[in-house]
């Protein structure tokens, strides 16, 4: 019975990485374009001569040839990437939904799967993106990437681990403070770890002065977009098919839950 989920996870995962790709080409491609293009004409509070793409090296010597054209990154491969982040993240969805399910209160598989669903992304996208929002190119110093991805990394760890922790809560209090009152306390607990991290860890703005505020704003909502229309496609249609599944098998458990 878990194979089967793991299976139909994975095919949600694609369909909702296909919906993801359709989004992103649609509202956060234009967005890498206006900032490539920006590229080489914004100042950088970092500037340094190697670092400037406007310009061809020293020495004379001409520029390096792209090895992939933008056209194959914003076609084949952000198609590629979509497809393959969503096929893993669909198969880690039904692992974690076939444990969760039957736990989660008396809830049942489309709602297990919408809690799950609704969940995962606000803590592995929300709350990382909060701390350390993504930005297109022309931002960002290449000499503090492996710092920035460091850090952005430990904010994703620190919100998954409060999210366990605030849901093993809310499950123990539910015996002798009921579903609500537990809920809110847990929550309230899952904010307060997130903001005492959220001030802990030191903060990162490398924005170039006069980068246009608006081309800024505009990919960080369309890549918050691509998430959501992610994680609604999974929570949605893996509820949907996890439901038709039990009910054919008579609405059974699975093996691991209680």
């Amino acid at each position: 019975m878990v194979g089967n989920l793991l299976l139909r996870g994975m095919l949600v995962g694609v369909l909702a990485g296909l919906l993801a790709f359709g989004f992103a080409r649609i509202f956060g491609e234009p967005q890498v374009d206006r900032a490539i293009a920006l590229e080489g004409t914004v100042g950088h509070s970092h500037d340094r001569g190697d670092h400037d793409h406007g310009a061809a090296p020293a020495g004379g010597e001409a520029e390096k040839p792209e090895l992939v054209s933008r056209e194959t990154q914003a076609g084949l491969g952000l198609l590629t990437g979509a497809v393959v982040y969503g096929a893993a993240v669909g198969g880690l969805f039904a692992l974690v939904f076939a444990f969760a399910y039957g736990r989660v209160g008396r809830l049942d598989a489309r709602a297990t799967a919408a809690l799950l669903a609704l969940g995962a992304f606000i803590a592995l996208v929300v709350v990382p993106d909060l701390k350390y929002p993504p930005n297109p190119p022309a931002v960002g110093n290449p000499d503090t990437i492996g710092e920035r991805t460091s850090l952005f990394f430990i904010m994703l760890a620190i919100s998954v681990a409060a999210l366990v922790l605030a849901v093993n809560m809310a499950l123990g209090l539910a015996r002798r403070h009921g579903g609500w009152t537990a809920g809110i306390i847990a929550g309230v607990v899952y904010v307060a770890i997130i903001a005492v991290a959220q001030v802990a860890l030191p903060a990162v703005n490398e924005v170039p002065e006069g980068f246009p505020a608006d081309l800024l704003w505009q990919f960080r909502i369309a890549s918050l977009g691509m998430h959501a229309v992610l994680w609604t496609t999974i929570g949605l249609a893996f509820g949907a098919l996890a439901e038709r599944s039990f009910a054919r098998r008579g609405g059974g458990r699975l093996a691991f839950s209680r």
